[in-house]
């Protein structure tokens, strides 16, 4: 819709209602945020009985007000600026991310709240509880059937999928089976609005994802289909562990590989991260790691570092702007650990990780190249000084500070991996892959880091996709000959 009508993160800043069969120029305003904001979305909620318009002005990456559209008014809905809030049907949900005071009590960060939305907007205070986390278990999703309310919960970085209903004056809860102990486990409403079947989605690191139905409130799953398997498992075993981190903090990861593993320090290990913006990482099946390394008796390893969300907004926050560098020293410790178990060794062990991983991987570069035999960094964040003029970085500056203040740029320029290179360092050898197309992370950030460090006589290659997005790659043959080059130089470097 012109200047204006984006904001400076390039998403949309207004909304517009617009009647099928009239120009969509002559589409009335009838929402607009603030072109610093990160975003605006519109939508209506068409549930019968329940028909309703509302707005989310997302303020920040972790920052949102929430209104309603009633009677040609629009509503402010009460919440922490840090908390998701949703209505389903009679109920409004709120997903903290830090502790609230409300209504004469305290709840918890990361815990998941629920009110009746109409007795709250009259300035009903009272909320029942449907999840409180724990130093141990943490809320990593919660969607909605006809009559449940199902939640995607982490018990030491392990899924665990509950459904709950009201009845009788209180919410009661029943586990979802099927869920594997190890793994990957996502449910998925199949209509919110009609039923209460659901789709269940598991996978693990030797096990093909697998389509299965349920219904909310029973344990029955019927098992529909399953991908094929990609690679061989005969032989393979996935465990978990935990490193000790520089301040304390036990950080646990995942380790795939032979069953029998020689304990001698010869096994090449990729280490894989990414720590940031509260996503977990959890052992999924991927068939291009499988063929690529398992196949081959390479280990693979996922490091639940701060940043993620492995332990909800706590295992978040404590690596947000000037506690990023707890992320990477979380990395280096789960390195070294697997080097003290003698897994493996600095000459045999490599690191991988793309976007924020790859921010974090090159940091890895910067900071510890005595620890790794190689590197594989793809689309990624490299110069922190600039990272937020660059596409949608404006929009990340809640996760890692803004450095135009210098303040900020004083912590940033700590961990801006193309600041802290030093000529006279011996580096590992190093790929960087981008994408001319990525949206997201400009590729000037791989580019001016590999003209750097050829400048400097470094051991580098580069490979830019001219498509693909932040993906990388547009299709499926660009995605496998992507990963392909990685895998490669990583097999090629670590034997």
């Amino acid at each position: 819709f012109g200047p204006g009508s984006l904001t400076t993160s390039g998403y949309p800043r207004t909304v517009r209602e617009w009647r099928r069969g009239t120009p969509l120029a002559e589409a009335p305003l009838v929402f607009e945020g603030e072109a610093d904001d990160m975003s605006v979305i519109g939508y209506r909620d068409l549930t019968p009985g329940f028909e309703r318009d509302f707005f989310l002005r997302q303020k920040t990456f972790y920052t949102s007000d929430f209104f309603l559209r009633r009677a040609g008014a629009v509503v402010k809905i009460e919440k922490p600026d840090d908390a998701n809030a949703a209505v389903h049907r009679e109920w409004l949900l709120v997903e903290l991310r830090s502790d609230w005071s409300v209504g004469g009590t305290t709840f918890k960060a990361g815990s998941l709240l629920a009110t009746d939305f109409e007795r709250f907007l009259t300035g009903d205070r009272a909320f029942h509880v449907l999840f409180e986390p724990t130093d141990r278990t943490s809320l990593a999703a919660f969607s909605t059937t006809r009559n449940h309310v199902l939640l995607t919960t982490l018990d030491s970085v392990r899924n665990r999928l509950f459904s709950l209903s009201f009845r009788d004056g209180s919410w009661q809860r029943v586990p979802l089976s099927g869920v594997p102990e190890i793994g990957t486990a996502s449910v998925i409403p199949i209509d919110d609005i009609e039923s209460d079947d659901v789709f269940l989605i598991t996978a693990t690191s030797l096990q093909p994802s697998t389509l299965s139905l349920g219904r909310a409130g029973t344990d029955a799953v019927e098992q529909l289909k399953q991908s094929p398997a990609f690679f061989q498992a005969d032989g393979l075993a996935v465990s978990q562990h935990e490193a000790v981190s520089k301040d304390g903090t036990r950080v646990p990861y995942f380790q795939i590989g032979p069953r029998e593993l020689p304990l001698d320090g010869s096994s090449p290990t990729v280490l894989y991260g990414y720590g940031g913006f509260e996503i977990p990482l959890l052992p999924g099946y991927s068939p291009l790691a499988g063929a690529a390394w398992l196949e081959s008796g390479g280990v693979y390893v996922i490091a639940n570092i701060r940043g993620g969300g492995e332990f909800g907004p706590r295992w978040h926050q404590a690596a947000l702007r000037e506690k990023r560098p707890r992320a990477y020293e979380d990395f280096i410790a789960v390195a070294e650990d697997l080097v003290r178990r003698k897994v493996t060794s600095p000459q045999h062990l490599g690191a991988k990780g793309g976007s924020n991983g790859g921010l974090l991987v090159g940091n890895m570069y910067a900071m510890r190249p005595d620890l790794f035999g190689a590197i594989v960094c793809q689309v990624p964040l490299l110069d922190m000084r600039r990272f937020h003029t660059l596409l949608a970085g404006a929009s990340w500056m809640g996760e890692y500070g803004n450095p135009d203040r210098p303040e900020d740029w004083a912590f940033l320029r700590g961990f801006s991996p193309y600041h802290n290179i030093d000529r006279a360092t011996q580096y590992p050898p190093l790929l960087i892959t981008t994408s001319t197309r990525d949206d997201r992370v400009h590729p000037g950030h791989a580019r001016k880091m590999t003209a750097l460090l050829k400048e400097q006589g470094k051991d580098v290659l580069y490979y830019e996709n001219i498509e693909g997005g932040h993906g990388g790659a547009a299709d499926n043959r660009q995605q496998a000959f992507m990963d392909a080059l990685g895998w490669t130089f990583l097999a090629r470097q670590l034997q």
